[in-house]
């Protein structure tokens, strides 16, 4: 069988993946700072047969024994023998069930969680609502019986059937609805489809707040209890969700989607909620329910309406595998491309969305059934002032400026050279006839002092003609003529802080899709060295997102924004991290970091740096990780735009060793 994902052993024998945890754990109590980040130990991931084979090569091996470069060689092994998709389905079930925080046979964490729900200060009644139309027998008694398991006792099952034909339908839930008073069935006379009857089942609904099921799905034992949970941490939640893994018809899982915290644009650009979505009975009253024609994406069609009237901060995101989504033939989870129709109705969602907010967008799709909205340059074109430091290396620089004069269509930037004292001649040369006006766009603004990247943008930015400006390093080259009107677009929404780029490799591999916070001890990038082109984690390399940070090796921020959180700090970050640094600035003052795969570059990365090789250099590098790490510690162990079940040794959003999220119930253990 073909298993799309496989958590496996090349994470789970990676002791790298551990030692980092427990440096990440040990970091806000002690303060200790690795010196070195914990070595990556694997090969990317890119779609499961390389770490299922790793896995087998593994399953005899004793993990502690490895030694790094041990660990290397069996994933380059696997990476050479990978040739088949065929796994042993029992390590992906495995290894996702090591993220599955509670065993229904595990009194201890039974007897935990009882005490903590009876401590809550309300216990909300939460309705399962469950349309209904001609699943399998086997499959709807296992979804109801999923309910009927839940630890958290307070709930109700509201069914619907759609006018079911196959007389095992009305069979089956009168049986389960004799077994229980909490399961509620009502029979439609009339087809109606999803969302009508999903309708109806909320019309039986009592409770604070509604669960969405699908017939053939299955809730994890304590789905309901960690609802609950959230909303006893969070009383003005509004909406809650999950993440989520697919089963199949065998009830093997697999295919997890470990999401990030609520990340606006990603939203956007595909419907990631999705399962398991609950919301407070009030709010969808209000919204009148589901809306009629928008069937296939009808979930995504209430999210957008509901975040109309809704803060932010009522969407309360649980890490944790709540739901198994059934993939069997003809199902939406198994193959959107099987249904034609969602894709439509989620245009039509995502239109109406925008049309109510009387913003003006357009929508192109994305391969994958995702959408990019694509927003419009203010008119006229703010200026845009480029800041491009340097020291020497003229050919590099003349490469980034060519590039950027005859490719980018934006009308209206200019490119600000900040000349660090070079002595090259050729670079003085260079820079002396852009001095002479070589191309009136171009300028060259001089700066007399040590290497200091941050007190270098920062002076470059006061002495900036722009309201936007964007930083860019010396061995950038543009790519795609829309770079800039697209990286403004975001920029100068309400809201957005930093936006960054598409970074590639010259060998066409990604360098740059965002910063992941904590990702090898402060920050690094995902998906790095995956192939230009490539769909990343459920699709994000090729969608518009959220991410905590980006890096200023092209970056584009409004002026006024860089200067309100005081820019880059010149004194504890001089070299490293001030974007991360300047990222997380900009987080702590209510705005939101973007990156957008479709401001594309060539990055011939830090060419002109140099490496830290000298007692100087490693000590001013370890001051500087310092600085992060006590500055920003809580956020770099809880990125929001990533997931505490992904890992932080690698780069391709494969899954922890363990998750890092906290049982909800840890403080009633014995």
């Amino acid at each position: 069988m073909g298993v799309p994902y496989d958590t496996g052993a090349l994470v789970a024998a990676d002791r790298g993946e551990r030692r980092q945890w427990a440096r990440h754990r040990a970091l806000l109590a002690r303060r200790v700072v690795p010196t070195v980040p914990a070595p990556v130990l694997a090969q990317s991931w890119r779609g499961g047969s390389r770490q299922a084979l790793l896995a087998r090569l593994l399953a005899g091996c004793d993990i502690e024994a490895l030694d790094d470069q041990q660990a290397r060689s069996a994933g380059s092994l696997a990476a050479r023998a990978a040739t088949t998709d065929i796994v042993d389905v029992c390590v992906v079930e495995g290894a996702l069930r090591r993220h599955d925080l509670v065993v229904s046979s595990d009194e201890g964490d039974l007897r935990a969680i009882r005490g903590h729900t009876e401590a809550f200060r309300a216990r909300p009644v939460i309705s399962v609502v469950m349309p209904v139309f001609d699943p399998p027998e086997g499959l709807l008694s296992k979804a109801i019986q999923s309910v009927l398991d839940q630890v958290y006792p307070h709930w109700e099952l509201c069914v619907a059937d759609d006018a079911s034909t196959q007389p095992h339908v009305r069979e089956t839930l009168e049986r389960f609805a004799a077994l229980d008073p909490r399961i509620k069935v009502t029979y439609r006379p009339k087809n109606g489809h999803i969302c009508e009857a999903t309708n109806t089942a909320i019309e039986l609904a009592t409770g604070e707040f509604i669960a969405l099921f699908d017939h053939d799905d299955v809730l994890s034992p304590v789905a309901l209890y960690e609802v609950a949970a959230e909303v006893d941490a969070h009383p003005d939640a509004q909406l809650i969700y999950s993440d989520e893994d697919k089963i199949d018809a065998e009830d093997r899982r697999f295919d997890p989607y470990f999401k990030p915290d609520w990340n606006p644009d990603l939203n956007y650009g595909q419907n990631y909620i999705s399962h398991l979505s609950v919301y407070r009975a009030a709010l969808i009253r209000e919204l009148g329910g589901f809306r009629k024609g928008f069937e296939g994406s009808q979930d995504w069609d209430l999210l957008l309406r509901a975040i109309d009237r809704i803060p932010p901060s009522a969407i309360r995101h649980i890490p944790k595998l709540l739901y198994h989504w059934r993939a069997v033939p003809g199902s939406t989870a198994l193959q959107l491309a099987e249904k034609s129709y969602p894709v439509e109705a989620a245009r039509m969602a995502l239109e109406d969305h925008f049309r109510r907010r009387g913003e003006t967008v357009e929508m192109h799709p994305v391969p994958g059934d995702h959408w990019r909205v694509k927003y419009p340059v203010p008119s006229p074109a703010p200026l845009v002032s480029l800041i491009i430091p340097t020291r020497n290396a003229a050919k590099l620089v003349r490469q980034a400026v060519d590039s950027i004069l005859s490719t980018t269509d934006y009308p209206n930037y200019e490119i600000i050279i900040v000349d660090n004292e070079s002595d090259d001649p050729e670079t003085i040369e260079y820079l002396a006839e852009i001095g002479r006006g070589s191309d009136p766009r171009t300028r060259v603004l001089p700066f007399h002092a040590p290497f200091n990247y941050s007190a270098i943008n920062n002076f470059a930015v006061r002495e900036a003609h722009g309201d936007v400006v964007g930083l860019l390093n010396n061995d950038v080259e543009a790519i795609n003529r829309d770079w800039l009107s697209e990286m403004v677009s975001h920029a100068v929404r309400p809201g957005i802080g930093a936006v960054g780029a598409m970074l590639y490799y010259p060998l066409n591999t990604v360098q740059h899709a965002g910063v992941i916070l904590g990702l090898g001890g402060v920050a690094g990038h995902p998906f790095k060295e995956f192939p230009r082109g490539d769909q990343g984690q459920k699709n994000r390399l090729r969608l518009v997102q959220n991410y905590s940070a980006v890096t200023a090796a092209c970056l584009v921020i409004r002026k006024d924004r860089f200067l309100e959180v005081g820019g880059f700090n010149e004194k504890d970050l001089p070299i490293a991290f001030n974007d991360v640094d300047l990222c997380c600035k900009l987080i702590e003052a209510g705005y939101r970091n973007l990156w957008t795969p479709h401001a594309e570059f060539y990055h011939h990365e830090s060419a002109t740096r140099g490496v830290e090789d000298t007692p100087e250099k490693k000590a001013r590098f370890q001051s500087e990780i310092d600085y992060m790490m006590n500055t920003w510690g809580a956020l770099l162990m809880a990125d929001p735009a990533y997931n505490p079940n992904l890992t932080l040794v690698g780069e391709d959003f494969s899954p922890a060793y363990l998750s890092r999220a906290a049982k909800s119930w840890t403080a009633h253990l014995p």
